[in-house]
């Protein structure tokens, strides 16, 4: 089964396939991943592994995080997530996994942090029509009434309204690898990818092209 990797977006840039044609990619920096802990349903309710990636300095990290590190004799390890499976048993605290993971993976599921753009209005956010823009008009951004006819009358709950746009969890489904560098650790995926550069991001293969174990 594989498993999934986490890297760091280095940013877009082009290249030519081999019929000549340029295509877009973004260029994503993977990390090493070692298992930190090992999850099964008897000790902890479910499967899975806990993998640390990006080594720090000791003292960038709480004494729980530390602690829980330094008894297995790990790093120190600034980022630390867990991926759900369904076999805890075929790994081990230690256990490295790598860029491997995605040698006969063709598509892959990307999420990241999107971009922040702050308090934004509703044409921008949720890409509503402006009203006319002729003499006389006092309609041009304004979203329009958010009640309805009723006594007493109220807003309903996920009403689409002006607020704060991005800075979520957004993920990119199915988009093509295009190259993998094994020698410097590069996944380039066809297409754009959420947040901006050195954004961290997961990455897991396709549903429809891999079978979970």
């Amino acid at each position: 089964m594989t498993l999934g990797l986490f890297g760091e977006k280095l940013g877009m840039t082009q290249i030519y396939n081999e019929d000549g044609l340029v295509i877009p990619v973004t260029v994503i920096k993977l990390e090493k991943l070692t298992v930190t802990q090992v999850k099964t349903k008897d000790t902890d309710g479910y499967n899975a592994i806990q993998v640390g990636f990006c080594e720090v300095k000791k003292r960038k990290l709480t004494k729980a995080e530390l602690m829980h590190l330094e008894n297995n004799k790990l790093p120190a390890f600034k980022y630390l997530r867990e991926l759900r499976i369904n076999n805890p048993g075929n790994y081990e605290v230690g256990q490295e996994i790598d860029l491997a993971e995605f040698e006969n993976i063709q598509k892959v599921d990307i999420t990241g942090k999107s971009i922040g753009k702050g308090f934004q209005g509703t044409i921008k956010r949720h890409n509503f029509s402006r009203g006319p823009m002729s003499h006389g008009s006092k309609n041009h951004r304004l979203p329009g009434a958010i009640g309805a006819h009723t006594t007493p009358g109220r807003v309903f709950k996920g009403l689409k309204m002006a607020g704060n746009m991005g800075n979520q969890n957004v993920t990119v489904k199915k988009l093509s690898i295009v190259k993998i560098d094994k020698d410097k650790n590069l996944l380039l995926v066809k297409g754009s990818v959420p947040g901006h550069e050195g954004t961290m991001v997961s990455i897991k293969p396709s549903r429809t092209v891999w079978n979970s174990n």
